[in-house]
């Protein structure tokens, strides 16, 4: 498994150390194991897997450097456990509101050592006393509302990530998105949005 995600992400031109793969891998396993009892996620199959681990951390190219960041609603782990293997540096809340969800991201944690990552049981706008300068969030509702629920976490000069499908261009009307970052990875749109510029 290894040779084959770093093959692709080199071809990405994306290039970590030897312990981000190791970790990869532990983690790649222990979802397989715990999703066919928890049903944790999608396909479990290895090349799928590997597929939602790229799709993570990709955006890893193109955005500012971070310091702290909360991934909202990180279910099985994509992708805000997978960018704090990335970033072991980066401090990373992974808010996520279902008990066997969390269990398994407590597990995974563990298991891999993660000093960096903390796992909060709790819907995002009932989260209290932890400010982010970067928001992350995958298949978890529409833009306007992800803004407008994280407001709590998010200082003046948080930068906003949300990995969107094909709703995207009209999602952006709804927030009334003046200018925003917006890179396409085959069927994903990534949506960066920076400090407070483009909201009107």
């Amino acid at each position: 498994m290894n040779e084959n995600l770093e093959k692709i992400l080199k071809n990405e031109n994306i290039n970590f150390d030897k312990k981000f793969y190791e970790r990869c891998n532990s983690f790649l396993n222990l979802l397989q194991k715990w999703g066919k009892v928890h049903n944790l996620s999608g396909s479990l199959h290895e090349n799928d897997i590997i597929e939602n681990i790229v799709d993570s951390v990709y955006p890893i190219l193109f955005i500012n450097r971070f310091d702290s960041f909360a991934d909202i609603g990180t279910g099985a782990g994509y992708p805000g456990l997978l960018l704090a293997i990335a970033r072991p540096e980066v401090k990373c809340y992974l808010i996520e509101p279902r008990v066997k969800r969390v269990a398994f991201l407590n597990f995974v944690k563990n298991s891999l050592g993660l000093q960096n990552v903390e796992v909060i049981c709790k819907r995002v706008e009932e989260v209290e006393d932890i400010k982010v300068d970067l928001v992350t969030s995958r298949a978890v509702t529409n833009t306007s509302l992800l803004l407008e629920l994280t407001k709590n976490i998010s200082t003046n000069s948080c930068s906003f990530l949300f990995y969107k499908g094909s709703m995207l261009e009209s999602e952006v009307k709804q927030a009334k998105l003046d200018s925003c970052k917006i890179v396409k990875r085959k069927d994903r749109n990534y949506l960066y949005l920076q400090k407070n510029e483009g909201r009107k």
